[in-house]
């Protein structure tokens, strides 16, 4: 009878598991300021045919009250269309999910402004006609692959929120973070030239660059991680990501290994 009654208490275990609603996660990518093909408006629109329960955006708490309410309201298109959103069903909730403190992080590991100083010198070196046949080969291609990027940004969401455009995202970002440093680690411009870090202590431009490089990776792992986090605390409900576009190919990408073996859903916003 024992051995009975346990066999069944696991079948109803396993037969509940199965029916249970499952989380969906739609991620989208967004512009952060307003265009005529991408505002808080359109934004607020896709919000409402969604309807989430949760809308998580590309920010730390410091954004938010205790009760997760925007502290400030900017003129980003996400921090628009999600008060909004809000304001009309006050039962959705908003979180924040963004790597806590990014900039800061960033300022005090030297990694900025030493990402924006390297790419300069590069398209310096560039110009005159200083790099390498193979480096200057990298470093056009890396331009190149920015022209497309703008041309589907300046279209409308489906087109910079679908599989295309983030295999696109995904090598430009690659050339940026992994192909540029094939350069930075070569020439001894950027082993001589130095940053001024908040504690005083120098670091190179090709070490600041690996630190950027390695910051993107970390940063946007980091949000993949707290979006589950967010998810596994809210079973069953509707989760909205929003973040910049550039960033949707690699949290999907986490995402899809984080829930290989969970019963969560990754959709598109226009998918039904």
């Amino acid at each position: 009878m024992n051995k009975t009654i346990l066999i069944l208490l696991i079948l109803i275990a396993i037969l509940s598991c199965k029916t249970e609603k499952p989380t969906e996660i739609i991620v989208i990518g967004t512009l952060h300021k307003p265009e005529p093909n991408f505002n808080s408006e359109i934004l607020f629109n896709i919000l409402e045919s969604v309807k989430p329960d949760f809308i998580l955006e590309e920010l730390d708490s410091s954004f938010f009250t205790s009760n997760f309410r925007h502290k400030n309201i900017s003129d980003s298109n996400e921090s628009m269309a999600s008060e909004k959103y809000i304001e009309k069903y006050p039962t959705a909730k908003l979180r924040p999910y963004e790597f806590e403190g990014r900039n800061e992080y960033r300022i005090n590991i030297g990694s900025r402004p030493t990402d924006g100083l390297t790419t300069k010198l590069i398209d310096s070196l560039n110009k005159v006609g200083l790099l390498s046949e193979t480096e200057a080969i990298i470093h056009n291609k890396y331009k190149a692959l920015l022209e497309p990027l703008i041309e589907l940004a300046s279209k409308s969401p489906e087109n910079f929120n679908n599989p295309s455009a983030d295999s696109i995202c995904e090598e430009r970002q690659y050339y940026q973070y992994k192909m540029l440093t094939r350069i930075t680690n070569k020439r001894n411009e950027f082993a001589t030239r130095f940053h001024t870090k908040p504690n005083g202590e120098k670091i190179s431009y090709r070490d600041g660059y690996q630190l950027a490089g390695d910051f993107w990776d970390l940063r946007n792992k980091t949000m993949a991680k707290n979006i589950m986090r967010i998810s596994e605390q809210n079973q069953g409900k509707k989760i909205v990501v929003l973040c910049g576009f550039m960033h949707r190919y690699y949290i999907l990408s986490e995402l899809r290994k984080l829930t290989e073996d969970k019963n969560v859903i990754l959709k598109e916003f226009y998918e039904k």
